[in-house]
């Protein structure tokens, strides 16, 4: 019994993870069409992996309350490992699987590090609690009593 739930456990975060890297690659689309990095997009990313892994990955509280905080931090460091790439593929006029193959992931990280700011970092930490407190939050509706 034990070891079904260690294998539920790690199914889970892979698919936390996995919801991570979708949400990052659907945000960059609105960065890539603005030309500029969106960093308060952390938010609404952060709200919709919450939804998703509570009602889909986890039910547990806590647990989807850690997972949806991993995702989100996912999220926003694949969007600017993305972003690093779209600028790399612009430069060099190379296309994007192209610029992450030649680029490598420690390079596109130190990238993405670099041009990390303050800015970023805080709404990455707004999209983490929002993404918390919406895990927290029961996910089944109470009805109302007619009468």
């Amino acid at each position: 019994m034990i070891a079904r739930k260690i294998v539920g456990e790690c199914f889970a975060l892979l698919c936390a993870v996995m919801l991570g890297l979708a949400a990052g690659a659907l945000w960059l689309l609105p960065s890539v069409f603005f030309h500029r990095p969106l960093p308060w997009l952390a938010v609404p990313a952060g709200w919709l992996l919450a939804i998703a892994i509570r009602q889909w990955v986890h039910g547990k509280r806590w647990n989807a309350a850690l997972l949806a905080a991993l995702a989100t931090v996912v999220a926003s460091v694949y969007i600017h490992v993305l972003i690093a790439t779209v600028n790399i593929a612009a430069m060099m006029g190379y296309g994007l699987v192209d610029a992450m193959r030649t680029a490598g992931p420690s390079m596109l990280l130190d990238f993405a590090r670099i041009s990390l700011s303050r800015l970023d970092i805080g709404w990455a930490l707004v999209g983490i609690v929002v993404a918390v407190v919406t895990s927290l939050r029961s996910s089944v509706a109470t009805p109302r009593r007619v009468g």
